[in-house]
């Protein structure tokens, strides 16, 4: 150490020597020079400047240790292909549920008169509940039954209604009176566009003395003289009324319709008589009558709308059912929607009455412990209340998520490890959803999990854990995940890559036009299919081989002058 002292006490020394101030000039001329410094003095100031430059390189050494910057090296970390064995595990957690889970609710108050269970009991199917005396629970059928039927009446009437779309008659005759109708025209529901008369038949109403009681009589045949015509046609006695008509000669009559049938001559307001034997002898009538339409009635619309067209004619000869306006009834196809709606809206109202009046003498929907029991008896039960609950705890299932990575490979009825707080047991996939959630930019896929619970070892409505073995490969080729990347391509697709080391491009490389990180030279975007990954791994089912030589990552560092 003496040594080392000695050998950095000269250049001190010189130094302090050349950097010594020049002494002033006063006057133009040059002052006498300083007295030399006397050698112990000279001493005293060199070992304090030895000292300052220990501490110097002292301070210098720590603040390198200590993560000072300095000029940056990395040191680049690359792995081989090779083959191994990796397992993709989804691990994760869920609740608890009963499989099959019936729940009674009242919708309306009541007074509890009998319970038959109690809470925890196992119970079958049909085993008698509890009976609640609920008046407004029948009340609300009545009144759900009275809308139905008062809306399946409404709308059979609209369905007979709109049939009038296309306007027809309803038996055949001749029109009359009608009305002139053009496309485009308004029409509305009930509006009269003609009378129609059947004359295919003609109606003749005779009074006969009472002399001739009980010789005429229904169905039997008449002779028919029409004078306009100078020719009798036949008829028959339809019907046969014992009136009492006096005559200004003070003689008694009763009444018969006759019925024609018209082969086209006929018509109304003819004169006719009708005349008939009996017994050899002919009965005449008091009088002649006139002959009438067999029935009149008018033709009316049943359907508001706009006509698209009509063969309205005076004294067309029409049959029954034969079209005679076309109507566009966009407002009663309207209104029998709404009736519809409404009648089905008052079903299910009366389906939950009837439901819920039955629950008020309630019995097991299914076999399986009651939970949740909320009656006593001689209690109050109020509206809406969710009385029992009816859970078959012998399977059990849970509603998982898994993430979108291992969702491929999860599939219905693979082998799930189930643990409950120490309590373990399997199940199976039971389901899985292809319908995604979204968060936080991942998307989880639902997957239902089902397990047997015969002996009750695990506990419904409680958290449970579960392990899923999604996929295993026990000889495939391997690379950790870091060395696996996704770069963007020119046409805006994206490519899964390694880069491979090569003294020159393989010709299976791609060109990357931008990287998001800095890649040492000699190292070519490659590439590849992958498969399973676990924490720590990848499956590379295609685009490198075994020993190739990828790069990983930098690790950085600093380093000192």
């Amino acid at each position: 150490m003496a040594e080392v002292k000695e050998m950095d006490q000269a250049p001190q020394t010189e130094a302090l020597e050349q950097t010594a101030p020049a002494p002033a000039e006063t006057g133009g001329e040059q002052a006498a020079k300083r007295k030399p410094m006397s050698p112990k003095k000279r001493r005293r100031l060199i070992r304090r400047v030895v000292a300052l430059v220990v501490v110097l390189a002292l301070a210098a050494a720590g603040f390198k240790f200590l993560g000072g910057k300095g000029e940056e090296e990395g040191q680049v970390v690359v792995d081989v292909v090779q083959y191994g064995s990796i397992t993709s595990v989804v691990e994760s957690s869920g609740l608890t549920k009963a499989k099959n889970s019936e729940t009674i609710t009242l919708t309306t108050a009541g007074t509890v008169t009998d319970v038959f269970v109690t809470e925890g009991q196992m119970v079958n199917e049909g085993d008698p509940l509890f009976i609640i005396d609920s008046p407004a629970a029948q009340t609300a059928v009545e009144k759900a039954r009275s809308n139905v039927e008062g809306y399946e009446k409404q709308l059979a009437t609209a369905q007979k209604d709109i049939a009038g779309l296309n306007l027809a008659p309803s038996y055949p005759g001749k029109l009359m009176d009608t009305v002139t109708l053009n496309p485009g025209d308004s029409i509305s529901k009930g509006q009269k566009v003609a009378t129609l008369a059947d004359d295919t038949r003609l109606r003749l109403t005779q009074y006969y003395s009472y002399a001739y009681e009980g010789r005429l009589k229904a169905g039997q045949t008449v002779d028919v003289s029409i004078p306009a015509l100078m020719t009798t046609v036949p008829g028959r006695v339809d019907t046969v009324h014992m009136v009492s008509r006096i005559t200004p000669e003070g003689s008694k009559l009763f009444s018969a319709e006759i019925i024609l049938e018209n082969e086209g001559a006929l018509t109304a307001d003819m004169t006719a008589s009708a005349t008939t034997v009996v017994n050899g002898e002919t009965v005449y009538p008091y009088e002649p009558g006139k002959l009438e339409y067999y029935r009149v009635g008018d033709l009316c619309s049943t359907v508001s709308g706009t006509v698209i067209s009509s063969s309205l004619v005076d004294y067309l000869q029409v049959t029954s059912g034969q079209v005679l306006v076309r109507i566009d009834g966009e407002e009663s196809e309207s209104e029998i929607f709404t009736i519809q709606q409404s009648m089905e809206t008052a079903q299910e109202e009366l389906r939950v009455a009837e439901e819920n009046l039955a629950n008020c003498s309630a019995v097991a929907p299914i076999s399986g412990k009651v939970i949740g029991l909320a009656v006593s008896t001689g209690g109050e039960v109020a509206a809406n209340t969710a009385v029992v609950t009816i859970s078959d705890t012998s399977t059990i299932t849970v509603n998982a998520n898994v993430d979108e990575r291992y969702i491929s490979y999860i599939k219905p009825g693979m082998m799930v490890e189930l643990d409950q707080w120490g309590t373990f047991g399997m199940g199976t996939v039971e389901s899985v959803s292809l319908s995604s959630t979204i968060n936080n930019g991942v998307a989880t896929y639902p997957v239902v999990i089902s397990a047997d619970n015969y002996d009750e070892t695990l506990q419904v409505n409680s958290n449970i854990n579960f392990k899923i073995t999604a996929s295993q490969n026990d000889n495939c080729l391997v690379l950790p995940i870091q060395s696996v990347r996704t770069v963007g391509l020119e046409d805006g697709s994206m490519a899964t890559v390694v880069y491979v080391k090569a003294d020159s491009m393989p010709e299976n490389a791609i060109e990357v036009p931008y990287a998001d990180e800095e890649i040492p030279e000699g190292f070519w975007p490659v590439p590849v299919e992958i498969g399973i990954q676990d924490n720590y791994n990848v499956e590379i089912k295609s685009g490198v081989e075994e020993g190739a030589e990828v790069f990983t990552q930098i690790l950085s560092a600093q380093v000192w002058g």
